[in-house]
């Protein structure tokens, strides 16, 4: 059905379609043009589809009818019947990697009200996109991904500073560090605000500036230093990606 013309209802209802030869289409129907498609089938299809660059206004199809195999970059359509979330991202998921099948699913969540399923698509298209990187690149988006989920779940930022802040304060509420400026010349100690002056990456309230931690505290205190300059780093790059046009 390749550059098929369909002004109507194609449909695939209770059909059995089965290619037997490996690597063969089961159905071929890339460049199509058509009002309604339904891909309902009995059983799963054996072989691969090909609905690449065609423009479908409706689809009504199962999960189990999917194959392993889908071409689907370049498909565009309006409507999609039936399937949760988690089985239309195993479909766009059966193609090779291509972002197109993912822009055009986060475009029609958006475009029916669900902005939070639209944004997991996008999350989604990235960690696919992730797996055909080198290792230095896998490495960089696996840390956007735990510590902002790439711009689209900036609360784990704030999540992992809260888990950073109770640690920090917990160790030196329990290990003063040493002043290191005249009485007064230096504020009060508070384990809370000290743990936040290192977090932060400009010097804040002026704590860490007036103590030094000792003994193992002071890996901690580093460590905290390090940690900081990192979410503040994911942040701005998660943000930055998800504010620049596609």
């Amino acid at each position: 059905l390749r550059s098929a013309r369909i002004n109507g209802l194609l449909s695939f209802s209770r059909a059995h379609l089965d290619s037997a030869a490996a690597g063969r289409m089961a159905l071929h129907a890339s460049h199509m043009q058509c009002d309604e498609l339904i891909l309902w089938t009995d059983a799963r299809i054996k072989g691969a589809i090909s609905l690449s660059y065609s423009r479908i206004a409706i689809i009504l199809d199962h999960p189990d009818s999917w194959p392993e195999e889908i071409y689907l970059n370049g498909l565009t359509y309006e409507t999609l019947r039936n399937a949760a979330l988690k089985d239309r991202l195993s479909w766009v998921s059966r193609d090779k990697f291509y972002a197109q099948p993912y822009e055009q699913l986060a475009t029609y969540y958006h475009a029916i009200g669900h902005d939070d399923y639209a944004r997991k698509v996008q999350l989604a298209k990235l960690r696919a996109r992730r797996r055909r990187l080198n290792p230095v690149g896998k490495g960089w988006n696996g840390l956007l991904d735990w510590t902002v989920g790439y711009g689209y779940r900036p609360w784990l930022a704030f999540a992992w500073f809260a888990a950073l802040v109770a640690l920090g304060t917990a160790v030196f509420s329990g290990n003063p560090p040493d002043s290191i400026k005249p009485t007064d010349e230096r504020p009060d100690f508070h384990a809370f605000v000290y743990t936040l002056d290192l977090l932060i990456p400009i010097d804040t309230f002026g704590q860490q500036q007036a103590y030094d931690p000792q003994g193992w505290s002071r890996w901690v205190a580093y460590a905290l230093i390090a940690a900081g300059w990192i979410l503040a780093t994911a942040l701005i790059a998660g943000v930055t990606r998800v504010l620049r046009p596609n």
